[in-house]
This record gives C-alpha cells, structure tokens and sequence, in this order.
C-alpha cells in the first residue's frame, strides 16, 4: 500500500483493538446462541444490547422507544436474525446490507489481531494545507445514484428478512447432481425448522455505479430495541506507527541510522515480510525469457457440476382484440374519443400539480410538431428533415410534457428520435461520446423547449456554441407559441408497426464510448403489449413515475406503454425529490395511484424522510415497480421499505424488482399477485464461489456471501438462457453463472452504423454442449450476469460492464464498492461518490478504487480508513487492491444525471491528471505474476569456458587501440620524457605561438597564452612556491582556481618547482556551506601542504560564510598568485624518475566516493601521445573545450595537451554558458574549430536552451559543418537519446550527425575510448534488456519489445588493451558476454592516494591478473559493466573494427531478485511516465527500490505520479517500487560532468533532508 507520513500531522495514537476484539468475540457468541435457535429475536436483542451495552456510548438524542405497531411478528422462517444499523450522520443504505457491514467489521476485527503496520506516507505542509475544508464546496452530502444528487436525513434502522432461502438451497442441492456429500448435507441440515432462519438474510451490500452513477447518502433505521451507535473515536483503525524521533533502528544493511525515514522503510520491510497469499512456486527459468509468473488454476477451487441449463420460454404474448396496431394509432385513438383524458400531470418543485397534458392537447401538439419538422425546416424543394432522419431530443428532467410532444411528433413525422441529456458545459464528462453518437447517426437539428434553450451556454453573440465533438445542430424549440399550424388537409401518415426504426436509446460503455440502440416499431409496439400483460395494465390506471423519462424503465412505462392504455402518469421530478424525498408516497396517496415506477434510491429517501407521518396509505398500490430491482443491493431497499411501510397498507406482493438492459429492453419482471403466501425467492451465494462463476449456497463461510432477490420471471413472448460470459455463446450449466440472453421481438436491434458490434450482441447463436445452436433466432446479449433459479425465476448478481477478472477470477465491481462502504466509520468520504475499475498492469487486470474525501476528514483518519478497507477487501473477496486514491470533494467527472462518470475517471487516473490527495498502492500483495527470482548458478571451471567458447565458435572478448611502438610520426614532444621539458622546449623553438585563448560569457577573447608566456609565468610560480611557500621537491600543492589560464600557469609552476598539483575545483560563491566542506576534504585527503588560488577566492576562503562551513584555522598556507615574484627561479626541477608522481587526480565517483589516482610522468606522456594520435592534434589544429578543468580528461584536455601537441585551444568555461547558452557552438563556428569537446551539462543546456533559436542562429552565420569530431566526455553509458536530439536539432546548422561521439574514461584510466578523426562512423546496437538483467547479450532488432539502443563509446585509444573479464571469478568471458572491462595500458593511474592506504581495493582495481588463460598480464578493473562486438566495419589500419559498449557502473547496478538492473534504464522509464516528471533518480534500500522524481508542475500533481511510476516500473522491468519521493526540481544532486550522485541522494533521504513534496510507502 502506498502509506504516507505528513509533515504535520504526527500525533501519536494508541489504538483500542481490545474493545472491537471484545465486541466481536460478543458478537460471535449472539450469533452462534441466535443460530442455534435457543433466543428469540426480542430475546437477542435483549442480550446483546446488554452485552454490549459497556462498549458503546449512547449518542444523544436517540428514541429508543420506537413505536410498537411497526414491528412485524417475526416467525422462526421469517429473519430470526435482524441486523442493527449504525447510524453515521446520513448513509446510504443501499449500498450494504447490515449483514455485509457486520462482515466487514469481523473481517477487520481478524486483521486487528495481526495488528498490520503500515508506515503513513509523508506529505509537504503545503499540501496538506490546500486540502483544506474551505478549498471545497462539498457535494450535497452524496450524490445520486443514476441521478442527480440526494437527500440529507438522519437514519432509523429495519430488519429484513430471508424467507425463501430453503427452496434455493434445495433447487441447488438439487442441481447439482453428482454433488459433494458437504454440499448436500449442509443443505439438509439447514432446512429443517428454522434452518433457514439464520440465513443471512441482508444483501451483501452493493454498490452500484451504473451509467459511472453514484448513489447517495442516506441513511437508516434500527427496529425497536436496538442501540444507535456512533462509534468511539479511538476505535478506529489506529496502524499509523509510533515515531517520537524515530528510535535508532538497525537496517537491513546493518547501518545504524537515526532517521524517520530509514525506520519508515524499515516498518515497511517488516510489513512486506508478511507471507503473500498466493504461494509462488520456487523455481526460475535459467533462460532470457523471463517467464511472467503463470496464475495455477487452485486445484480446489468450485467448478460448476450441474446438467446443462434449459431455455426458458416465458408465458405467450396474449392477442387482446382492441390493441392497437402501432402506438401512434393508440395515440390517435385516445387523442380523438378521450380528449379530456389526462395523460400527463407535472409537479413543480412545491409539489403542486404544474400541469396536465390531456390525451387530446398530446395529439394535437404532436400533429403540430411533426408538420414543422417535416415542412417548416430548410426549403419546400430542399427539406432539412425526412422521415427516416435522425433528430435528437434535449430537454430537462423537469419537462416530462413537452418531451413527450416532441417524442410522438418526431413518431408521427417518421423521424427517429435520439433522446440525450442537456449539456450543461462546453465540456461535460462524456459529452464529446454523446457528439460522436449524434454525429454518426447524422443528426443536424436538436429539439428542445424554449426554458431549456434558454438555459444552454452561449457565446458573446448569443449563438449556442458547438459543444465539444457535437455536429453542427440547428436547435429547433417546440413550443406550439413558435410553430405554425398544419394546413386543415394535412394528416399525418398513420400505419401499422413495422421493421423502421422507432427511436434510438442511448447506451455509455465500460470505456465511455456511447452507442445508440435502435428499436424498431413492431419491437417498440410489442414492448409495451408485453409490459402491459405482465404488469396487468388496464385502462386509465394511475401511475406515478420517478424515474428518468428519456431512457430505460422511465421511458418504456411513463411514456410508452401509458399511451397505449390511456393511463394517467404523475411524473415527479428530480428537484422535487431532492426537496421532499416523499413527495412519491404522498402523490401515490393523493391519486390512488396503483404503480408506481421507482429506484431502491427512492425508497431509500423515503424511508430517511419518513417521519410516522399518519395520513400515509399506500393501499391503492398493486404494484411497486423497482427498476433497479437486478442490482444486488436492492433487496435491502425492498426489505427496508416493506417493513416500514407494511402497516401504511403496502402489501409484500406488491414490490416487482425488474431488470432491464439498453439491447434487451425488459429482460425480467416479478409480476403483481394476488397470493401474499408464495414469498419471493433469495438466494445467499458464496462469493468465492462467484468469482469462479459458479453458484454455491454457502454454508461455513458466512463473511462473504451475496443475497439476492430474484427478478421475477422471463417476458410474455420471450426465451432466456445464459451463455458462458466469453469466447462461445455456450450454455451454461444449472449451477453456473453466465450472461443472460433472450430471444424476442421486443428487442433492440443494433447499435445505430456498428455492424461488427452488432453481430456480437444481437445475433447470438447460444451453442448447446454437442455444439449446435439451441434455436434457428438469434439471441441478444443483455449485459447481465445470472442465473435461472427455481421455478424459472431470473437472479442477476451483476453486469457485464462491472466485471474485473484478476488472476482468472471475476469480481464485480460493485461488490468492491459494497465491501468498501461497509468499511467504519465512514465519516472520511462520500458514500456516493466512490468508483472502483480495473486497469491493465503487467498482464493482469488490477482493482483500483478512487473516492472523494471530505474536506473536515484529517490526513491520518482517511489513511487508516483506506487500510481498513484494503484489509476488508482482502479479507471477504480475497483480492488485493492495487491502488486506492482519495480526491478532494467534488472533483470527479460527472455524468449528466450527476454519478460518477467512470471511464473518464479511469483515464484521468491513468494518464494522470485525477490530482488525489491521499494514494495507497498495495502492489506487493496484488502482484504475484512476476518472474522467479533468479538464482545464482555455481560457477563453471575454466576448462569449460575455454571449451565451450570454442564449441561455439565464440572468440575471448579482448580488443585494443593502435600499438604506439609501431606508429611512426615525426613527434617532435616525444624526446622529451617530462611535460616541463616540453613547454621549455616549445617556449625556446615557438616562443609566440598562442597555445590558449580563454573566452568570456559575450565570445571575447578574456585572455590568451602563447609558449613564452606560459613559461614565464610558470616560472615565477615557481619561485613563489619556493620562497614564499617554502616548499620542497614532492610537497602537495592544492590548485583552487576557476576554469581559466591561471590554472594552467599554476599546474607548470607546480611541474618545474618539483611539487605536485592537485586541480580543485573553487567554492561557489552563492553557495559556501555545500560546497567548501568538499574543497577542505580535498585539501586534507590529498595532504596539500599549500595552497594557491587567485585574490578573490582567497578572500571567500576566509570569509564569515566560510568559518560558518568549515574550521579556517586549519587551512595550509594559502598563496595568491595573482601577486607574482618578478624573478626567475635558479633552475626548474627535473624528475629523477619518469614513474615518480606528476599530479594527483581527485574526482568525486556517482557512487559518491571521493577517490584520488596518481598519475605518473611516464603516463602522462604517454597519455598525452595517445590523444595526440587518436585526435591527428598539431600545432596548426584549434580545438574548442567546453568543459570543467578539475579531473580525469578534461583537465588533460584543458591543461596537459596543448603543451604536448602545440595545437592551440580554445577554452569556453561551461559556467559562461548560463548566461549565453550559445557560446560554445558560436566559438566553435567563428574559429572554424575542426575538433570540440564537451560534457552531457553543456550539450543538454544547448539542447534545451537553444532547441527553438537554431533560426535565428542560422542567421547570425552559425556554421557547424566543418565539425569532424564533437566528443562528450563522460564516465557512464553514453546518453543516446541526449546525442541523437543534439545531432538533430543542429543539423539544420551544418553539424554531421557521424561527428558527436563520446569517450569513456574512469577512475583507473582516464581516457579508454575516444572517437578520433580517423576510424569507422560510432555504432548503435539494440540489446535485450531483460537478457541484460542476467548478464547476458542478446542482439535484437531495432523496436522490438524491452530493446535497449546502446551507443558505442568512442575508438580504443592507441596503446590501451582491453579485456571483459567475469567480475566475481576474474575469467575472461566470450564475446558479446557481458562483464566488467579490464585495461592495460601505458597511461593507466598508478594507484589510489589515500591516507588509509587500503591496500586491498588498490591491488585488486590496479593490479588484477585472469584466474586463467593470460593470467602474466596486469589489468587495471575500470568497475564498467560492458562488452565488445567484432563488428562488419575496418579499422584505420585494415583490421575489423571491435566496438566497446559500456552498459553501466558495477557500484551503481541494484541486485534485486537475483538480477542485475542498472538505474539509468529503470530511470528513462519513469521519467517517460508522466510530462511533470523531469529528472528522475533511483537507488536501493534494504532491497527496496527507491524512485525519487522532480516534478515540474504544481504539487496537486505529486500524488498522480506514484501509480504512474509503479505501474510503469512494474511493466517494463518486472520490479516493484517500495517507495516512491516526489522532490522540486533541483533536489537529485548532480556532478561537474552532469552524472547523477545517486548514493548522496540516498543518503540526503535517509537523514531526511529532501524536503520532499510527497513520500509514499508501497505495501
């Protein structure tokens, strides 16, 4: 899980498991005493109440004395187990039954004794901040389910009850046939007596997110004498750990560290070491592929074992003589015998009648309006409208009337309507799909009322804008005010229901894509005469609509089948809901009204509102239509409000639970009857057996069980089965659960223009178990999953769109949502607003719940509210949660009817931009399908080796540069054995040539040495270190200089005074306290008995910034040079020895080591000889460097080799170009340079800050073209992308991409690899990252998956000898095998300078010999990982070319699961995750992979890249990110040479001092 801490929020609390442990330890006890059938219900809750009477608090305020009349006798088969509620301001009852929130609770309480851990994550002050309540306005308390928002209220609780719960276990039992004894016996026991009693009767509590909708806040009930319980603060799940100053703690490295983080991450290891659920097996493919671990089938897990199911056949359509042939003959009918007949009344939002449309205003209207489409729009030659054409239909939820005149009139016209929602925005959640949908059906004109036209936005000019992938619409009102009245002789066209389409209902998919279902006449026609005879409609009925009248349930009753039987609809809007939640229940009183259509939403709202209110009756009603009724929570909503309402006349036969689908229509209704014995049939469901597909009664598992209601029986003229949900539509069994199909007439037909889709869902052949289909008519898929019970009643327990299958086992998401509501307390987040989907990780689907906090919730509580839901979640679903993230309130996408749009939700998740404030990622227990762990092989003999590399035709992997033995050149330099002579040499035969020409920040030359200068100055230098520094021959002398010509004059005053310099890079002015210590560290390590440097920098050295950082006394002598002795020194020294030291090299390594290697006179020659002839340098050469001066090769660069070649150089110092990033290439231009160098800051700083100028550079005359070579100097793997976006941003100014190459060097030797003038172009392979990861090459092609591009690094230098070699056992490897690369060379260092003088690193990176094969040659170990390829090209001297590719630093590569991953590549990965991202850097700890990221961009964004990052790691390495630290731009700390110093960052997280903006754990 991902944890966090907050920076400030760190209270401590104790946590108080032992009361809930008590509590449930009561409750299992009632429980067991109340199944046993020993207690009465009134004697249960008698006890319990006194049992746990001590435990919790009565909140005040609470009638305890509810009235008597409103408990129902309760009977041994009715529920002998009724649930209390816990009231928690407002709740949604719907969503969990008290059942399931028990459930969760015992599911918890187990947790609680493992007490888990979890480390919080850490969040910056300012984000904490900004969460704050006022940032927000809450949604109203919740939000609607399908619909808008929801009602506040305080709750009272209902029993519920589980009669039919026998029969569905004995049809079970039944079913299947050669069933295990347990099933069976289990069965048996419990029907017996009350057997069935303690059934858990509640629904497992469901949420329902349909159409990405959310339900509301509502709330509850509690029967007579059970206790409303606001549960004690310090219950709660308290894990957050206890840090007072985070105790010293042992590492798993055995560091003592004193830190908050290290004992976070150490919470974290101990966390992880818990076993994972799933055991993977120990084994490990010793091969490149990787296998991802395959999920087993558990060999236990419940298959279906039932006969093949039967299609069920629903009673026939009956032929009544006076129906009508079409609707719009209907219409026509009642419109002239019955015109006073009311058909329509509307409500305003007092709940005053507002309005009655008569069935002779609905057909005159009607009339009028399909005359003006038809003939009022574009021109008498040129219609704008057809009949057949498409409109759309937008009007509010408010105006049921004038959508109805507009529906018939566009059926009287022949038009086909497309009814939509009112766009409220240019930008509504899902509205450009809804565009999409219109543009594709060809609609141009929109029809709508006047109040809802007014009401769109507009632009300035009062035109309504075209919304977001909307066609271009012309928007037609249809008032009659606005139409003109058809002609006496127009009629219009009246004729029976036939194939043409009716209308189109719209449909949102899973993935937010919306597709319109076409219903044809004769299905519109038959549709309502089979609604008509199973709800038994005669008439002039009264009905009373709740529901949404544009689509679905609302639709086919309230607008459709009213019609045809001339009944009165009242139709109540969601406003007037939203005011008084009983408006329904009054109006049904008021009109007598016999049906009324609603959702569980609304007699959930009832329920809350309901206040003993005495002049309620709903007697009248025959038939309470639930249009919900397949979502499996509903059956609680049902309970509820039957038991209430019971004694106001409702009579239990009456609620009719329906289910529906878009394709389908009606699938299923409970009809109306008489009998108010035959109770409704339940089912109670082993959920783990669902997640198999199979249908199990449970028996001993009672925590995760699902109860179901059935939905009645199949349509009059139908046939249902269920298919398998994928591959063939085959049958299922008896026992299974499979996707309901029918087969009918009153059917959708297609989705509008998709005819591959349509074959999919509405030409369904369902295929028996010898292979043919079971009938000659295609079957339509309906989207549900279920069963056919007993009896031929129908159980949905979920949708199609709902299903999230992980690890071949299918949740529905609903379930997840249930299970996370049921969590206490639940005062952290919305009820309503809560989405749960499945996303795509490493090839299996993971469950990631996003929900709104409220604003007054603090950081703590909502993360111990998130891990109690994970572990609910685990507990009762088995099934980890990969990723559960709080948003603010009110910030999730919203479809029209005010739910959770949750595709949309599931993009911004996944591309970022869903901005939570809390995050919990769990993906250690989720992902059990990684690769084995790699294991170490034992190591094969040499004699081996040798063999098997010539079985396999594979050469040893050595390569080397030129021999510089058998290079003839007329080297003038290379007489002399010392550097100093050189100079002397060039000063007396070239005394005016310039060797250096330093630039300043505007191109001008700053200043300028020729041979005599240089000489001269060197020699006063010389004699000041004598005299005034009193050195003697040997003595360290330390150099603090900036980038310049005063450097170079101080180095050959070291030389010919006989003292040894070491170059120092200078502290930074701006920023002493960072950078002195390092200067001081450098001056003691490498024991400098002086010090010289320029005025100003001694000035800083003894500033008061500067005793602030470092103890000043203990500085050596400091000397200034720019203050020189006017005399010459009697004789410049001269070394006894070539091998005798001529400067230290000090460079701080990425690991974050600081090492100094001494280079010898003999090496320095040679060193610069090597360069010389690789780079063809002569005095007539100018070459332009652009790099920092203080180590390895580019200060040879800057201060050794023009001396030796005589060329002159060019210096830019890298710190001038901040200010004028284009310095370098202007110089490089102007000077006709043939030959640069540079280092990866200098060529990412001309990248960035010149990428959009390169125009106006060609016009200032900026010419690269005469650039053969452009060298970065580095110590790492060449960065390719960085070189390849180089080459192509300045090709455009004449650079050839075959000139940027790069050298490698290191800490034994400086310069390995550097690309010459002459030579093969460098070369790019593609290699198998994950046959890197076990130290393998493998070639591959260019794109091909997980392929890594690496450049070569520049030409072997002449008279450099290179060899991989195994680093554990030190023999030499094959070709193409990766391994560490070994050099011998004249110019190798001689050695580290330390003051310890570890011998054994010295002796083992300076002097390693093979362990075979050539085991008399000394090897220096560069610490590379890498290795060579003969490849197809010739080298300058004829010879096939051998390229090397360095793959990364042996200290930095991270063991983790036996394999070998080097940072760079896990770091390109992650930086591609996400735009915010810009630098990213990661490293290990007690073998968690931590992944620092910068992020540029506001801090809201912190918290969406922590998915991101994990998912991306997991997917392209097979790693699991166990912390994740978001950071400011600038914190990942990064060397001269532009390398990362990945260990200091360690280290700066261990002690806590990023700063970071956002530290998350993941569990």
């Amino acid at each position: 899980m991902t944890a966090c801490c907050f920076r400030s929020s760190r209270a401590q609390r104790g946590s108080t498991w032992e009361h809930l442990y008590s509590f449930s330890l009561l409750f299992s006890v009632l429980q067991l005493s109340s199944e046993m059938g020993d207690i009465t219900q009134k004697g249960y809750e008698k006890k319990r109440s006194k049992l746990i009477g001590a435990y919790l608090p009565q909140p005040p305020g609470v009638d305890q004395a509810l009235p008597q009349e409103r408990r129902t006798p309760v009977t041994p088969s009715s529920s002998s187990r009724y649930h209390r509620r816990r009231s928690s301001g407002s709740r949604d009852e719907r969503y969990r039954s008290d059942v399931h929130t028990e459930a969760v609770q015992a599911a918890l309480a187990k947790h609680k004794e493992r007490k888990m851990a979890v480390p919080m994550p850490s969040k910056r002050r300012s984000l904490v901040v900004q969460t704050s309540m006022d940032a927000y306005t809450p949604p109203d308390t919740s939000s609607g389910s399908e619909d808008e928002g929801s009602v506040q209220g305080d709750s009272q609780g209902t029993p519920t009850s589980s009669q039919g719960s026998i029969n569905m276990e004995h049809w079970i039992s039944q079913a299947i046939h050669g069933s295990t004894t347990s099933t069976t016996s289990s069965s048996s026991t419990q029907s017996g007596g009350s057997g069935a009693a303690h059934r858990l009767a509640d629904v497992m509590a469901q949420t329902h997110i349909e159409n990405h909708s959310a339900p509301p806040d509502v709330t509850t009930y509690t029967s007579e004498h059970s206790i409303q319980v606001e549960r004690p603060q310090g219950s709660t799940a308290r894990v957050a750990p206890k840090y007072g100053n985070a105790e010293l703690m042992e590492t798993g490295d055995g560091v003592p560290v004193s830190s908050r983080v290290s004992a976070k991450i150490q919470q974290l290891v101990n966390t992880l070491k818990r076993p994972k659920r799933p055991p993977l097996r120990e084994f490990f493919v010793d091969d490149f592929e990787e296998l991802l671990e395959v999920q087993q089938p558990d060999p236990n897990q419940p298959k279906p074992e039932g006969a093949q199911m039967l299609a069920m056949r629903g009673e026939q359509l009956g032929v009544v003589t006076n129906w009508p042939p079409s609707l719009e003959a209907a219409l026509q009918r009642w419109g002239t015998i019955s015109p006073k007949a009311p058909c329509l009344t509307t409500m305003d939002t007092n709940g005053k009648p507002l309005y009655i449309l008569t069935y002779g205003k609905l057909w005159t209207r009607s009339m009028k309006v399909a005359y003006n489409i038809l003939h009022k729009l574009g021109t008498k030659q040129e219609p704008m409208v057809r009949p057949g054409d498409r409109v759309t239909l937008v009007f509010p939820n408010n105006d049921p009337a004038a959508f109805m005149v507009a529906f018939y009139g566009c059926l009287l016209a022949e038009v086909v309507p497309v009814p939509i929602e009112v766009p409220l925005t240019r930008k509504d959640a899902g509205s450009q799909q809804i565009g999409f949908l219109l543009g594709s059906c060809g609609v141009t004109v929109a029809l709508t009322s006047d109040a809802c036209h007014k009401g769109l936005p507009k632009s300035p000019t009062g035109e309504i804008p075209q919304f977001k992938g909307w066609p271009k619409l012309l928007w037609f009102v249809t008032e009659s005010k606005h139409l003109s009245k058809p002609p006496r002789d127009w009629f219009p066209h009246i004729k029976d229901a036939n194939n043409d389409t009716a209308y189109i209902e719209y449909k949102t998919c899973k993935d937010g894509s919306v597709l319109g279902v076409t219903v044809t006449r004769i299905a519109l026609l038959t549709h309502c005469q089979a609604l008509t005879q199973a709800c038994g409609y005669t008439e002039a009925e009264t009905i009373v609509n709740v529901l949404d009248f544009k689509k679905d349930v609302g639709l086919w009753h309230g607008i459709l089948t009213s019609v045809m039987n001339m009944m009165h609809v009242i139709s109540i809007p969601y406003s007037l809901m939203k005011v008084n939640p009983l408006s329904w229940i009054q109006k049904v009183c008021q009109y007598k009204a016999k049906v009324a259509c609603v959702k569980s939403r609304d007699m959930h709202w009832a329920l809350v509102a309901h206040r003993d209110q005495r002049d309620i009756n709903l007697s009248s009603l025959r038939m309470l239509i639930v249009a919900d009724g397949a979502n499996p929570w509903s059956i609680s909503s049902c309970d509820a409000f039957l038991n209430v309402f019971q004694s106001k006349g409702l009579r239990q036969e009456v609620i009719c639970p329906c289910a529906s689908s878009p394709e389908a229509l009606t699938v299923a209704i409970r009809r109306p009857t008489d009998d108010s014995n035959q109770p409704p049939g339940r089912g109670v469901l082993s959920m783990h057996g669902l997640t198999y597909g199979v249908i199990r009664v449970d028996s001993e598992e009672k925590l995760s069980v699902l109860t179901v209601q059935d939905v009645g029986l199949v349509m009059p003229g139908a046939i249902m089965c269920s298919v398998k949900p994928d591959g063939i539509p085959q049958l299922c069994k008896t026992d299974e659960i499979g996707e309901l199909c029918v087969c009918a007439i009153a059917t959708g037909t297609s989705y509008y223009g998709l005819s591959g889709m349509t074959k999919n869902t509405f030409e369904v052949f369902p295929m028996t178990s010898s292979g043919g289909p079971i009938t000659e008519y295609p079957f339509i898929r309906t989207g549900l999953l279920g069963f056919i019970g007993p009896g031929g009643l129908v159980f949905v327990i979920g949708k199609m769109d709902g299903l999230m299958v992980v690890s071949g086992r299918r949740h529905n998401a609903d379930d997840i949502v249930a299970t996370a509501l049921a969590v206490e307390p639940m005062k952290f987040v919305y009820r309503g607003r809560i989405a749960v989907f499945s996303v795509s990780v490493l090839h299996d689907e993971r469950i990631v719940i996003v929900a709104e906090q409220r604003p007054d919730s603090t950081e703590e509580d909502s993360f111990q509210w998130m891990s109690r839901v994970l572990q609910a979640i685990d507990s009762i679903h088995q099934v980890g949660v990969y990723c559960l993230a709080l948003v603010p309130a009110n910030t999730l996408p919203k479809t029209p009817l005010g739910g959770i749009h949750l595709s949309e939700t599931k993009q911004l998740f996944l591309e970022g931009s869903l901005h939570p404030c809390n995050v919990l990622m769990c993906p250690h227990t989720c992902v059990t399908n990684l690769p084995k762990p790699r294991q170490k092989q034992p190591e094969i003999g040499p004699a081996s080796v040798m063999v098997g590399n010539l079985v396999s035709g594979k050469r040893i992997a050595q390569a080397s540069g030129r021999d510089l033995g058998q290079i003839e050149d007329n080297d003038q330099a290379r007489k002399f054995l010392f550097l100093s002579e050189v100079l002397q040499w060039r000063a007396q035969t070239t005394p005016d040539h310039v060797l250096y020409t330093l630039l300043n920040c505007r191109g001008t030359i700053a200043n300028s040495l020729t041979c005599v200068q240089l000489h001269k100055r060197a020699e006063k230098i010389a004699v000041m270190l004598m005299e005034r520094g009193h050195l003697q021959d040997g003595d360290h002398v330390a150099l603090v200089y900036p980038p310049g010509i005063d450097l170079i004059a101080a180095f050959y005053g070291c030389l010919y005074a006989g003292c040894v310099p070491i170059t120092v890079r200078p502290p930074h002015p701006q920023n002493i306290a960072t950078t002195l210590p390092t200067v001081k560290m450098i001056v003691e390590v490498s024991r400098s008995a002086c010090l010289m440097t320029t005025q100003l920098i001694c000035k800083l050295l003894r500033s008061r910034e500067a005793a602030a950082a470092v103890d000043v006394r203990t500085w050596p002598p400091v000397l200034d040079t720019d203050d020189l002795p006017k005399k010459r020194p009697a004789q410049i020294y001269k070394p006894s020895n070539p091998e005798t030291l001529a400067y230290l090299d000090f460079s701080v390594s990425t690991t974050g080591m600081l090492a100094g290697v001494k280079m010898s006179h003999a090496a320095t020659s040679a060193f610069c000889r090597s360069i010389k002839l690789q780079c063809e340098l002569y005095p007539s050469r100018e070459v332009a460097i652009c790099l920092d001066p203080y180590c390895g090769l580019g200060f040879v660069l800057w201060c050794l080799c023009s001396v030796y070649s005589g060329h002159q150089s060019i210096l830019i110092p890298p710190s001038e170009l901040e200010t004028n990033p284009a310095l370098w290439l202007l110089a490089v231009s102007q000077y006709k340079v043939r030959d640069t160098f540079c280092s990866y800051s200098v060529m990412e700083l001309c990248t960035k800050g010149l990428g959009s100028q390169t125009e106006s550079l060609k016009a200032r005359g900026l010419d690269l073209s005469r650039v053969r070579t452009c060298v970065v100097v580095a110590e790492e793997r060449p960065r390719i992308a960085l070189t390849q976006s180089f080459s192509k941003l300045f090709k455009d100014l004449g650079l050839h991409p075959r000139a940027v190459s790069t050298s490698l060097g290191c800490r034994v030797n400086l310069a390995i690899c550097l690309q010459g003038t002459s030579g093969p172009d460098p070369t790019t392979v593609y290699v198998d990252m994950r046959a890197l990861r076990h130290d393998r090459v493998r070639l591959v092609e260019r794109g091909s998956p997980h392929s890594l591009p690496l450049m070569e690094s520049g030409k072997i230098l002449p008279g450099v000898r290179i060899i991989i070699a195994n680093p554990e056992t030190k023999g030499p490897l094959g070709d193409s095998h990766l391994g560490e690369i070994w050099v011998h060379s004249t110019h190798n260092a001689s050695g580290y300078f330390t003051i310890y003088g570890d011998e054994s690193l010295q002796s083992d990176h300076f002097n390693s010999r093979l362990s075979f094969g050539d085991t008399q040659t000394i090897w220096a170990r560069t610490g590379y990982l890498g290795f060579l390829r003969r490849t197809e090209l010739t080298d300058a001297n004829g010879e096939r070319h051998d390229a090397l590719y360095v793959v990364g630093a042996l200290d930095e590569a991270m063991e983790l699961r036996g394999m070998r991953y080097h940072p760079i590549d896990i770091e390109t990965s992650v930086i591609r995750a996400h735009k915010s991202i810009t630098e990213c850097a990661v490293f290990t700890w007690t073998n968690l992979l931590v992944v620092v990221v910068e992020l540029d961009g506001s801090e809201q964004e912190a918290l969406d890249l922590v998915p991101l990052v994990t998912n991306v790691v997991l997917e392209e390495h097979y790693l699991i990110v166990g912390v994740v630290v978001v950071v400011d731009i600038g914190v990942i700390p990064i060397n001269s040479r532009g390398e990362k110093q990945r260990m200091h960052l360690r280290d700066g997280f261990l002690a806590d001092q990023l700063d970071p903006i956002y530290v998350a754990y993941n569990m």
